[in-house]
């Protein structure tokens, strides 16, 4: 037992600092490799996601409170970060537009104070019903007060105001991009510092029994306002570098449709890890922006991918990958390669025939009386003619029952890994 007043020494967790330099250095790398417009656009958008994402599982994954109603937060921000923008560009505010993400995050924690103390005094699917009435009511202030929302036209702005300092403007979406960069890593380092806490500790004891904790003298009630107002600081972090990346404000910066959003990312990503979100920011913004501007049928895909994601891996990404981690240890992965690749080749062909399947019929109904030809995977057809149809149903039929037989190798695989974990450790 240590003595009183002797210094201890805390081991450095190396894997830890290698984790969070790699992140850095391809978040600073990324736009040097892919210099196009699109392309920035998406990781600026990634990176905001990454700070709206996890503001939230501060509330889902930390604390148990599933919220239908967070953007009411990041949003609000947004709206704020505008006005103090017009003002600084009118001379009547005198602020960095690199620390205007502040206004937001401050817009977000006054918010979080006023709504929830509120809220959450009840939890579970009370505390879920509240935060959706809530979303719906500030929604519907946003069309009924134009004079500070801007109606449905919402507000624009101008983030290319004063004099430039060392050449940066914020003009060029380069600039925007790091400004992001720095936001999301200083954000990140918040969040994840403060789940080492006492106060994150105690979430996750409310999280994962509130009677005991209040049982050994908690209040319950106060840890969730906590937990909730720092959530809504970070949301509006969040909202305000929305305002500056896009220059405009709309009604749907608080709408439902963008707390379902971050809702997706979060559980796709893993709610029970804090790179969980990470994660699913990637995966969610890279199904909207990148197949988005691919094809129509994008929602569809996303939606496929979320009931994946909920019958078969309710963990998220985050939960395949650790699983992996004592597989690793026991130096076994050699007996999956193979197996993974098979379901990797296979699921390939089950996806081009889900994609043949879901693209020809979205052609058909919507253009095919116009322009019956289209192109998929570089063939060009005419989808009037049933050889298209029966080709793309064929392939999603033999890509479903050749995916079947090598994910029964992969299961195979793993329950042999098991087995010889279970007789190591016994």
């Amino acid at each position: 037992m240590a003595k009183p007043g002797k210094i201890r020494y805390q081991p450095l967790n190396l894997g830890r600092w290698i984790v969070w330099g790699a992140t850095t250095l391809v978040m600073i790398v990324l736009p040097l490799i892919f210099t196009e417009g699109f392309t920035l656009t998406l990781m600026s958008q990634i990176g905001i996601g990454v700070i709206f994402a996890l503001s939230y599982n501060m509330l889902l994954g930390q604390g148990g409170m599933l919220s239908f109603g967070h953007a009411v937060y990041s949003g609000l921000g947004a709206y704020f970060t505008a006005h103090a923008l017009n003002l600084i560009g009118k001379g009547s505010f005198t602020m960095p537009v690199s620390l205007l993400p502040l206004v937001g995050g401050v817009a977000g924690l006054a918010f979080g104070i006023l709504f929830g103390y509120v809220t959450t005094k009840k939890s579970g699917t009370t505390f879920a019903m509240i935060s959706l009435g809530i979303g719906e009511m500030v929604f519907a202030c946003s069309l009924m007060f134009p004079d500070f929302f801007g109606g449905e036209a919402g507000i624009t702005t101008n983030r290319v105001i004063g004099q430039p300092f060392l050449g940066i403007t914020f003009g060029p979406a380069i600039q925007v991009y790091y400004l992001i960069v720095a936001w999301t890593l200083a954000c990140m380092a918040a969040m994840f510092a403060w789940t080492q806490t006492p106060l994150g500790r105690m979430a996750n004891a409310v999280r994962d029994n509130p009677e005991r904790a209040e049982f050994v003298g908690y209040d319950t009630h106060m840890i969730r306002f906590l937990t909730l107002v720092l959530s809504s600081f970070f949301a509006g972090i969040a909202g305000g570098l929305n305002c500056i990346n896009y220059e405009i404000v709309t009604a749907e910066n608080v709408s439902a449709a963008r707390s379902g959003g971050v809702l997706l990312a979060t559980f796709i990503g893993g709610a029970g890890f804090f790179f969980g979100p990470i994660i699913g920011s990637i995966v969610f913004f890279v199904m909207v922006i990148a197949v988005g501007a691919m094809t129509k049928a994008w929602l569809f895909y996303l939606g496929l991918l979320f009931l994946i994601m909920v019958l078969y891996a309710p963990g998220g990404f985050a939960s395949l990958i650790l699983m992996h981690i004592p597989v690793m240890k026991e130096r076994l992965m050699n007996r999956l390669w193979l197996p993974y690749a098979g379901a990797l080749v296979t699921g390939l062909v089950l996806l081009a025939g889900l994609v043949s399947v879901v693209e020809i019929t979205y052609h058909y109904s919507l253009e095919a009386a116009t322009a019956p030809e289209m192109a998929l995977f570089g063939i060009r057809f005419d989808v009037t003619q049933a050889a298209p149809w029966g080709a793309a149903v064929g392939l999603l039929l033999g890509g479903f029952i050749v995916s079947l037989f090598a994910w029964k190798a992969v299961g195979r695989a793993w329950a042999g890994i098991i087995h010889t974990i279970q007789e190591r450790s016994a």
